[in-house]
């Protein structure tokens, strides 16, 4: 039997023979990698000075950035830091870039972290409720889903009895790509307010309204 006879179309056939465009990505992803690790250092300074009951246990990790090609068939780039994930017990800050769809942040807990910051975060969107239409609350079964469709993210101000029900807690926020420019900026604001939110139960130690 003669194999299949495998047929490139009109496009297709003009990028296979086009290297440019590869590069091209290639140097974005790059561009990208070296944001992230930018943002990892002030990350880094900012969490080093959060007064956190548990915060030893989790800087005992470094931030970790890591890159593919297939979140949904898209490049992607991720940057964890904080970060402390374990079987039962996980404690995260996410910082991603998906290509073609956006840049997003998310803060992610489950086990003990979801029983000791589930008020806090409560508390930080009841008293600053002009934030709730800038974050969404997960509702989907997998906490490594990073797409903001209905099926995985609702408006957090709609939905903030969520944070009791569900199994595991993330809080998000996402921006349009061509808001490059600004993109290290909103980054670094996202990620002070998602410490606000873990330390607003305690107004003494809570960190400055941005």
């Amino acid at each position: 039997m003669s194999p299949a006879k495998v047929t490139l179309s009109p496009k297709e056939l003009e990028l296979v023979t086009n290297t440019d465009w590869i590069l091209t990505k290639n140097r974005i992803i790059q561009k990208v990698y070296e944001l992230f690790g930018e943002l990892a250092e002030r990350y880094r300074v900012e969490f080093s000075e959060l007064s956190l009951e548990d915060k030893n246990e989790i800087l005992l990790r470094s931030a970790k950035i890591s890159k593919g090609e297939q979140y949904e068939n898209l490049p992607w780039v991720m940057l964890d830091y904080p970060r402390y994930y374990q079987a039962e017990d996980s404690f995260g800050i996410r910082t991603f870039f998906w290509w073609g769809n956006h840049f997003s942040i998310h803060l992610q807990l489950s086990g003990k972290y979801c029983n000791r910051y589930r008020n806090s975060i409560r508390q930080y969107f009841q008293e600053i409720n002009t934030d709730t239409e800038n974050w969404w609350i997960g509702i989907g079964d997998n906490p490594w889903e990073h797409h903001f469709r209905e099926n995985n993210f609702q408006p957090i101000g709609a939905n903030l009895e969520l944070l009791e029900q569900v199994p595991f807690i993330k809080i998000a926020r996402n921006f349009p790509i061509h808001e490059w420019e600004k993109i290290p900026q909103l980054m670094e604001d996202s990620f002070m307010k998602i410490l606000m939110m873990l330390s607003y139960s305690d107004k003494d130690q809570a960190l400055p309204s941005l």
